[in-house]
């Protein structure tokens, strides 16, 4: 049987509860394989009790210095009983001053003093007493998730002014450097605002009219990683030579703002956009055959709705794996493909020489080269829709031999 002694309005301050005929403190913390909280209890006697009772800035303290013991725990380890019953004393029934020595020898969690309002200052000085004077029931979560973020970068060395605070809020990655940045000018101080939005049109203007296009070899919505560098180098060197006063975690997080709205502009754009690369032209291809590596195989006419070039790249983007790198794309009635080799940052133009006839096989010549990332693919792709292999005469050089290709291609590789 267990009954409720003592609790505070806070749900997740530590209760005291009587149960199999003993007073024991009763927390939450940590979570089980299931992620749901796992419940911790603690003997205690009547005297500590009367303190918890009494004592909010004590029973805070006993909280954050009983809460490592739970990590500890794990998602199914016991609490160490002994451990936990040894702090009861010193943080409930010492001098404050020794309840101070003893929370500069014990790890504890800074976070819950720091959201119920005790003073910062005061704890990093080591004051822990004194600094829970200014405790309250109620919490502060945001207050204890800043205050932590703030003593990851000061491990790291960085210090923020008051403009680099004020980007970091206006991204919203004040806490979380990982979030996906986004604009949040109500976030900020209003008389730091416009200092914001100068930071922000340097980074603008330095990224007019670059893109940051798709990827399809990785699927629909996979962005290309070079233009994610070029743009987001662009808008590095830029803020730092307009703004050098600026911390890096803030000139890192303003590129990141620029490359992500950037790539989420891409999303929305069809593969076969006409900023893209346009299948337009004189000796244009009128029917084409794409295929995989996998079996997989589409038919694309140009009176169809889309250009071939976008039709490529969304069968590419459907079928695109691990295990399905190469592509090609033929020309039938005029004897001539290229074939993509993702895996290899390479190409293969292929045209037929001699027809088969009487049984006989075709014959057909084949020619290597690289290509510099999606960019180059896309460049090639382009070309062969327009003008087929003559056309990519200029996007070479071409080598017939495959064992000079590969030395080629290894050097390449080992730069």
């Amino acid at each position: 049987m267990r009954d409720i002694v003592f609790t505070r309005g806070s749900g997740w301050i530590p209760k005291v509860i009587h149960e199999d005929g003993r007073l024991k403190l009763m927390l939450a913390a940590g979570a089980d394989a299931n992620h749901e909280p796992r419940e911790f209890t603690v003997p205690i006697s009547e005297a500590h009790l009367a303190v918890i009772r009494e004592d909010l800035a004590r029973h805070l303290l006993l909280w954050s210095a009983v809460l490592p013991l739970c990590d500890a725990a794990g998602t199914r380890g016991r609490l160490d009983e002994d451990a936990a019953v040894a702090l009861l004393d010193p943080v409930l029934l010492a001098a404050p001053a020794d309840v101070d020595a003893l929370f500069r020898r014990i790890p504890w969690d800074r976070s819950r003093p720091v959201a119920h309002g005790a003073d910062i200052a005061l704890l990093e000085r080591g004051q822990v007493c004194q600094a829970m004077r200014a405790a309250t029931e109620g919490s502060n979560e945001r207050r204890a998730q800043e205050h932590h973020a703030n003593r990851r970068r000061a491990a790291r060395g960085t210090v923020l002014g008051p403009l680099d605070a004020a980007i970091l809020r206006y991204t919203g990655q004040y806490l979380h450097g990982a979030t996906v940045p986004r604009r949040m000018p109500d976030a900020v101080d209003p008389a730091l605002l416009p200092q914001v939005m100068r930071v922000i049109a340097s980074a603008e203007r330095a990224c007019a009219g670059m893109r940051i296009g798709l990827d399809p070899r990785r699927g629909h919505r996979v962005t290309d990683k070079r233009d994610w560098d070029r743009m987001a180098a662009t808008v590095d060197a830029a803020v730092r030579r307009a703004h050098p006063e600026l911390v890096d975690d803030v000139v890192r997080t303003v590129s990141f703002l620029m490359c992500s709205e950037a790539a989420d502009r891409s999303r929305s754009i069809p593969a076969d956009d006409p900023e893209d690369h346009t299948d337009v032209g004189d000796g244009a291809k009128t029917a084409l055959t794409f295929t995989d590596d996998k079996g997989g195989e589409q038919k694309w006419r140009r009176d169809g709705p889309r250009t071939a070039s976008g039709e490529f790249w969304e069968f590419v983007a459907d079928r695109s794996a691990g295990d399905n790198e190469v592509f090609t794309i033929e020309d039938e009635e005029m004897g001539e493909g290229i074939q993509l080799h993702f895996y290899a940052d390479s190409v293969a133009r292929i045209t037929t020489v001699r027809s088969g006839e009487a049984g006989s096989d075709p014959q057909y010549q084949v020619e290597y080269s690289l290509v510099d990332g999606i960019g180059g693919y896309r460049n090639m792709v382009s070309a062969f829709v327009r003008g087929g292999c003559a056309a990519l005469d200029r996007h070479g050089p071409w080598m017939s031999d495959v064992a000079e290709f590969e030395r080629v291609r290894r050097r390449r590789d080992a730069r």
